[in-house]
Formats: structure tokens, sequence, C-alpha cells
């Protein structure tokens, strides 16, 4: 396969529904009103010289490069500047244009390094192309003259280099930081001949606030702005286009490769969800794939604390699938069960399903969207009939009003941000509602219109609160409600909140909240035009995780605003595929398309697919079998790409559990926290080897596609089948476009779904004889359960509560640089901004305990304790606390409790009360541990 090449426009395409027509090079063509004439002449071929422009941000028209003639026009305009107008006619190749761009060129190379066979864009720079495409043969100036070739490079950024030497000040970098990423890192600083593009305040790249998205690299049309990699290995050869595989925003990557050797990620223009734009994990952060931490080969231990033996595939299979009949016909037929991964594929998580269905017999099976979005499930399930988000993200483009509740999006879905902040610049309004000042709130030419900065633990009682303003001041959509609503459910509802009890004064009380600040935010959503919600884990992390998606699902259905573009409740999902792990039936008491296994008529079209008989009881949830573990009823477990022990909540009591089974079976990329308790390691596979789908957030159905070899030989898929068959099952599948197809055959959802229309497109499901196509707007005509259900959101106050002895709150979130446990991004360089997890507290806190900034903590719960040190920052309010857990040295879930949220098991994360005081330093198994990091860390540079 050759490399892709994607067309540039020159300038982004017009949205205007008018068409003009107009003349170019004796060319009639007819494009939308507003499209330049540099877009338009590119539409038909003829690529007009340019250097400041490129279609991914506004005109600029400071190169002159891109200079045409208009009949009946005087002078030479800028094409990209320059829109079309009916009956326009343009020339764009003439002697008098020739000569100009040619004595532009030649002051731009006048003052560049022409090191041309040496540098790493050559053959790939863009002012080289142009050199030749304008006809540069000479250059008169330069000699005895000062120039800016003297500049000194900066190499601080870990993934790329910034050589002013090189910069001809095109501001192409300087757009795209400030229109596609939002942060306005970077400047051009100075006037003149002394102009140049400065991060910041002239600091280095990495002191400054560059969040290294690499919109900057990839806009730069010389090699000013190279990615490290690229010097390193040279120009690739050829490309393949796939799907990322950290959040669950699932952008499309062309993966850049010379051999079976990465060169570079590049953002695809043509990807749905992320339209060309990229975050630092995905962009950059994939060199874990070839750390020296990766397992390659199968291990196999008799007891825990045994060493490791390396084995065939064939014995570690034979092994596992020996052990697993054993505890059955010891224990019993549900003594074993299985984990799916959100890493994974959804066939590859449909694989491990059906094996613990099929081949164990039992519904023992679960994914980490029990710890994340089990509510999101149950929630949207019971209020509209589906368990997934209503729109796709180009509809944020359309939103007048946003609520930002329990999310981040500017680091755990840093490319979604963008988009928002976008839209915000725009004129959009924003609500935030969350314990923290996240940058949304304020940053650079945002700010959000109201702040909503509640007690953590309060979200329904502030949610219900926002339904009551709308209720009592007569805001509600009744049309809507009367054309698409239960008219029962929401009588009871209205009446329910409109209790006084349900007032922004008397919640005030309970949430911190201003009274004020929360009749405010209702009455901009709910008359402020088109009004969506996103969320995230700072929602359904909660005992009452469930009753907020309800009481977020309420306010849509109140207000009018599901069905149509720009509106919505929308789920953000933490890892890339937690959407398709759920889809594809990775909990206990659902299959595939989340219909329940005790339905008959559901059941028996699987036992005839499959030609078995399937249990109808619902299987054990991650939570019971820890429990039944304990107990002596729960014996192995085959754990696909999850590490339980360092992601699931109240560390010692996983730690006991697994110690209690005879039977872990760990498939990973890395000897991860939960393999310490493991009796087989399987080497798994990353994204960049193997094919397969993955489901993002808005639905989208995306190929994944190899790019080398595996290195343990296997994909996962293959290592499941290859189980399953060790089990006397055999299931035949030679490529997963065959296990997709028995997805289709299977789940509804899921019908129109091939791997033929995949390469040609992406598909948000459901896709089916009535949504052929896809579909990217739920509910336009009706929801998916007939009429919308308002749920009676009654507040409960958790039982973790503070006192004395625990005065504070503690809440947990994540960090741009950093991906869920960190097991990926801690072995890449990305350890750069972010080397150690660390407690945010109010410096009013601080003082009180006689700590200061950067000093070490002892941070202590009802459940545990852990040490790690302290950052003073009023992004926190006075008794709540904060920090992230992507580093197992922290031990952030050895502090947090089993408390749950009522309906799925979720765990309360987000509330745990603590106390913090000082301390000497990190325990001693800390520092052992850190020893250890460090040490690798210093193997694989050496290596």
């Amino acid at each position: 396969m050759s490399l892709v090449h994607e067309t540039d426009y020159g300038t982004p395409a017009s949205k205007s529904e008018r068409s003009v027509t107009l003349t170019i090079d004796g060319r009639a063509l007819t494009v939308p009103e507003g499209t330049s004439i540099m877009r338009a002449a590119m539409e038909i071929g003829t690529e007009i010289p340019k250097l400041c422009a490129t279609d991914m941000v506004d005109a600029f028209g400071s190169c002159r490069l891109c200079i045409v003639e208009i009949e009946g026009r005087n002078g030479t305009p800028s094409s990209c500047t320059t829109p079309v107008a009916e009956g326009l006619v343009v020339h764009t190749q003439t002697e008098r244009l020739k000569k100009l761009r040619r004595g532009v060129m030649e002051l731009y190379i006048s003052d560049h390094p022409l090191d041309c066979l040496t540098c790493a864009a050559n053959g790939n720079c863009e002012l080289q192309t142009q050199a030749g495409k304008v006809g540069l043969r000479d250059v008169r100036f330069g000699s005895g003259v000062e120039t800016h070739l003297d500049l000194k490079k900066d190499t601080s950024n870990p993934y790329f280099t910034y050589d002013a030497s090189k910069c001809i000040v095109c501001s192409r970098c300087v757009r795209a930081c400030a229109e596609v990423q939002g942060t306005f890192a970077l400047t051009i600083s100075g006037r003149g001949f002394d102009s140049r593009v400065s991060p910041g305040m002239n600091e280095p790249f990495l002191q400054s606030e560059c969040v290294s998205c690499g919109a900057c690299v990839q806009a730069c049309p010389t090699a000013t702005l190279s990615e490290k990699t690229l010097i390193d290995i040279g120009q690739p050869e050829r490309s393949v286009v796939t799907t990322c595989a950290y959040c669950g925003v699932g952008c499309t990557f062309k993966a850049e490769m010379r051999g079976e050797e990465l060169v570079r990620m590049v953002p695809y223009k043509a990807g749905e969800a992320n339209r060309g734009h990229s975050c630092v994990k995905g962009r950059f952060a994939w060199g874990y794939a070839q750390h020296q931490d990766r397992i390659t080969k199968p291990m196999i231990r008799s007891r825990i604390d045994e060493p490791w033996r390396e084995v065939s595939w064939e014995e570690a299979l034979t092994h596992t699938a020996s052990e697993f009949r054993r505890i059955q016909a010891t224990y019993g037929k549900r003594s074993i069960g299985g984990i799916t991964s959100s890493r994974c594929t959804n066939e590859e998580t449909f694989l491990v399903q059906k094996l613990i269905r099929a081949g164990f017999g039992n519904n023992n099976v679960d994914t980490c969207a029990r710890v994340c979005h089990s509510p999101t499930g149950y929630g949207l399930k019971v209020a509209f009939g589906t368990s997934a988000g209503t729109q796709d993200f180009d509809s944020v483009e359309d939103s007048d009003v946003v609520i930002v509740i329990g999310a981040n999006p500017t680091d755990g879905h840093p490319v979604f941000g963008s988009r928002l902040k976008k839209r915000l610049r725009q004129g959009a309004k924003l609500i935030v509602i969350d314990p923290r000042r996240i940058d949304l709130v304020k940053s650079a030419h945002i700010e959000a219109a109201h702040h909503l900065a509640l007690r953590p633990g309060t979200n329904v009682a502030v949610l219900t609160s926002l339904a009551h303003v709308i209720v009592t001041e007569g805001l509600a959509n009744e049309a809507f409600i009367r054309e698409r609503c239960d008219l029962d459910a929401h009588a009871a509802w209205a009446e329910f909140v409109a209790d006084p009890r349900h007032s922004p004064e008397e919640v005030e009380k309970i949430s911190g909240v201003p009274a004020e600040e929360i009749r405010g935010a209702a009455r901009l959503y709910a008359k402020g035009g088109n009004g969506a919600i996103y969320y995230g884990l700072g929602v359904t992390e909660h005992s009452q995780g469930t009753t907020s998606v309800m009481a977020i699902a309420n306010l849509a259905m109140a207000t009018g605003n599901i069905g149509r573009r720009g509106v919505g409740v929308n789920p953000l999902r933490g890892q890339n595929n937690v959407q398709g792990s759920c889809d594809m039936g990775s909990f206990p008491h659902e299959f595939s398309g989340y219909r329940h296994v005790s339905d008959d008529a559901v059941r028996g079209l699987f036992e005839d697919l499959w030609g078995v008989t399937l249990d109808a009881e619902p299987g054990l949830r991650i939570p019971n079998m820890f429990d039944a573990a304990l107990e002596g009823t729960f014996k192995g477990m085959y754990i696909q790409g999850e590490d339980l022990l360092q992601s699931d909540p109240n560390t010692a009591h996983v730690a006991a559990a697994l110690a209690a089974m005879e039977c872990i079976v760990v498939q990973d990329l890395f000897l991860n926290e939960t393999a310490n308790y493991a009796h087989v390691f399987l080497p798994g596979a990353t994204f960049l080897e193997k094919d397969g789908t993955f489901t993002n957030a808005e639905r989208r159905i995306q190929r994944v596609r190899k790019v080398m070899t595996p290195k343990s030989g296997k994909a996962d898929w293959e290592i499941t089948r290859d189980l399953a068959a060790a089990m006397g099952i055999d299931w035949g599948y030679t490529h997963p476009s065959e296990i997709m197809d028995e997805i289709g055959r299977s789940t509804p959802s899921f019908a129109g779904v091939t791997y033929e229309r995949l390469e040609r497109e992406t598909l948000q499901w459901p896709v089916t004889p009535k949504a052929p196509d896809g579909t990217p707007i739920m509910h336009i005509d009706g929801f998916v359960r007939g009429r919308g259900n308002f749920m009676i959101t009654d507040y409960v106050p958790t039982t973790e509560k503070t006192g004395p002895r625990f005065p504070l709150l503690l809440t947990t979130g994540r960090i741009l640089s950093q991906y869920n446990v960190g097991a990926q991004t801690r072995r890449t360089a990305n350890v750069a901004w972010h080397a150690e997890d660390v407690l945010e507290m109010h410096p009013a806190d601080a003082e009180n305990r006689g700590v200061r900034d950067g000093d070490w903590v002892r941070i202590q719960s009802r459940a545990g304790e852990t040490t790690l040190r302290v950052t003073l920052t009023d992004r926190v309010a006075p008794g709540v606390v904060y920090t992230t857990f992507h580093h197992p040295m922290t031990q952030a879930n050895v502090i947090t409790t089993e408390n749950s949220d009522w309906a799925t098991n979720c765990p309360e994360y987000k509330v745990t009360a603590v106390q913090v005081m000082p301390s000497n330093g990190p325990t001693r198994w800390q520092e052992d541990y850190a020893a250890q990091a460090v040490k690798s860390r210093r193997i694989a540079a050496a290596e």
C-alpha cells in the first residue's frame, strides 16, 4: 500500500446552500457561495501556488504566492482570501503572475537554509515544492546581508523539534493552535525582520502552554516543526488508515510506515470523528507498542509466588482449558467467568462473551464499563429505550447552549474539547457543573456563563433543581412533551420537581451552589436555543449515577432538546471501545444489542446460531465475582485487557479476591498489577497489530487496520478463538470480518454492518432496514421505546460522610497527557508532563494542616491510605481534594470505598471522605516501585 495523500484545498469549504458560477482559466464551474477562488480552482484540479494557506484553518493571505488576475479588477488579489462571485473570470497563470511569484519565492529562499539533502522534510516540503512550481532557478539575494540562519533549534518537546532558522513566518502553526486546537499557545513575536513564531513568552515548547496536539506540526509547510521520529527514521513509504485506541472520541489516523516501523501518526482529514485533528496521545503516544516491557511469549506458573515460565502457545492454551475444566468439574459450572476489554475490538469482545456463554456455559461476563458508564446504559434505556448517546460530534456545531457536567473534555476527550471550544468562540453559551474549575470554565477566548461548583455527590439535587426552575417558571416545551412523551409519567415528574424542597434556595444548602446560579443556568438551557448536554464519569461514578443519568434525560425531554442537530444527551465514553464492548453483550444480563438473557426468543436465536443450550440466568457482575471468590464459590477468571487491581475500587478487597482464585488468566500487553495474581499470561496485541472495528461515543463503527505483525504472533481475537478450540469448540473464523458478519446476523442494530461497507464509510448504529445508512441523530421521529419516560429522581445522600476524622471529600479524574491506568501512556514520553499523580488541595485547607506546595502528604480514608505530593490550587474548593489515578505507585484506589450505584454497581469513585496530613515521603513500597520504574526507563532509553 502506498502513502495515502489527501487533497489540501487551501481554505475550508463553504457551508452556503447558494451557488455561483464563474470561469477559471477558461473553465466554467459552479461552487457554493463563499468559496475562495483558491478552493474553487482546486475543485477543477488547478493548484494555485500557496504557502500560508491550508484548508484546516481560515484564509490569511500573507504569503503572496497565491495571487491571481481577475478580469475587470485591478491588482493581483490573493486567491485564498478572495471569494468567488457570479460571472467572475479568473486567470491563475500569466506572465505577470509568474514573475511576481518568482520574486516572492526568491525572498523566502534567500533567508532559508539550503540543506535540502539532509533536511528531514526533503521530498515532502511545501517550500521546496512551491519553489519548483513557480520556476525559481536562481537566488540573487542573501550574500552579506543579515539572515535568520543562525537561530537555535528548540528540542525540548519530547516529540517534535522547532527549528526557527527554517521558519517562513507563514503563521499556519499559530492559526492551527488558535482555530483548530483552541489553546492559543503560539504567537508571532517581534515586528518586521524580528518576527518569529514563539511559544508563550518565548519559553521553550515544553515549558509553554502548548499541549502537543500536533496541529502546528501538521500545519507547518517546512521542516520548522518536525516529528523527531521523522528525523530519526526518514520519510515514510506507505500508510494505513486506522482508528486511535485511546479515548472514546475515536480519531482516524494515517499510520505512516517504513517497512514495519511506524514513522508517525497523522490525523486523517476525512475522519468523521476528528476532522483532521488529534491530541498528544493519539498523535504521539504510540511508542508503548515497541516498549521493552511488552510481553511477547505466553507464560504459566502453578502458584503466584513462583517465577513465570515461558511456554508455547499450544501449551499455554491447553493448560488454560484444562484448568478451567478442572475448576468447573470441582466447583460447578458457574465457578468461572471472564472480563472483556474496552480497549479491544468489537469482534474480540464479542468472542470473549461468546466463549463464556457458549463455552463456559454461564453468563459470568462483565466489562470495565461496569466501573464507568454502566449507569448510562441503564438510565438512557429506561428514559429513551436505547443505551447510548443521541448525537454525532458534528452536532455541536449547531448547539447554542451546552451543559458539561461531570466531564473534562479538554483533558479526557481533547479533540471533542477543541471542537466545543471553537463553537463557544463562535458564540454558544456554556454551563459547567463540576466541583472543580476545569479549563472550560475560563481559558483563552472562552468563559462559561455559569459554573455550578457543586459539592461532590450532589449531582441529583442540582439537576432536579434545574428541572424545578424549568417547571415552576413555565419554561418547559409543552408541545414536545405532548407529542413525544408519556403524559402520566410527565405529570408525576412535574409534580415531584415542583415541590419546594427542590427549589434552588433549598438545594443551595445541600450542594453549596448559589440559588441564582441554578436559576440562571436553568433559564439559559431552557430558553437559549439548541441545548446539548455532555457528561462523563463525574455523573456516573456515584451511588446515584443512574439517577443522575435519568435526571439529565428528564431535562432534555422537558425542554424538547432531543431528536435534532445541536441538542441531545451525550455521554463522553472514557476508553476507545467502551460503547462497543457494551454493544457486544459484555454485561452478565444481556446479549449483544442489549437484549436480556431471560428472553426466550433472543436466547433461542443465539442457541440456533451457536449450536448450544444457553443459560437463562444472569451471571455475576465484577463486584459479585470478587465476593464469590472470597466466599470460595468463584475460582477462575479470564481477563482480556483489563487491570482490575489498579482500576477497581478498594484495592485491598480486589487483591484478596484475586488471591483466592485458582486460575487467573491475564491477556494483555504488559505484566500489569493484576498479573501479579495471575497463573497464565497470554500476550496481547496493540491496535497497530490487528484488524477489527471500534465503536466510539457517537455510536460510530470504524475500521481498525493492521499495520504491522503482532509481536506475540497472534491478534487478540485469534487468542480467544484458539482458547475455544482448546476447550473443544471449533469456531473456524479466519478473519474478523467473519465475526462481524455473525454480529450482523445476531444483533438487529448491526444488521447492515459489513466490512465491505466499512471499507468505504463509517456507520453509526442502528444500521437497519429502516435506517440502512445508519443513524447519526437518534430519536428524530420518536423514541426507541415509544414515548419518552420521565423518571422520579429522589436525591439520596451518599453514605460516605465527612466528619471530624475524615473532613475532606476526595474526587478523582484524568489528565490530558495520561490515559486511564497509564499502562500505555506511562511507557511513552508523555511522562514528561505527568510523571506522578499529585493531590490538588485548596490553600486554605493546606494552611490548616501545615502543608506547603510540593510536600508529601498522607491521604487516609475509611478503606485505606496512601501518600503522594500535594499541589496547592484554587481549582478545587475548600473541603475538596482531587487526584488522578494514572500511576500504580499512587494506589489511588486503595482509599476509594466499595460504595456503588444502586442500579448497576458502578463504584462511587467521585466521593470519598478523607483526611490529609503531612508525611515524610512515600512509603517503602512506593519507593521500591518508583526505583523499578526508573530502572525500566533507563533500559528502554539505552535500547
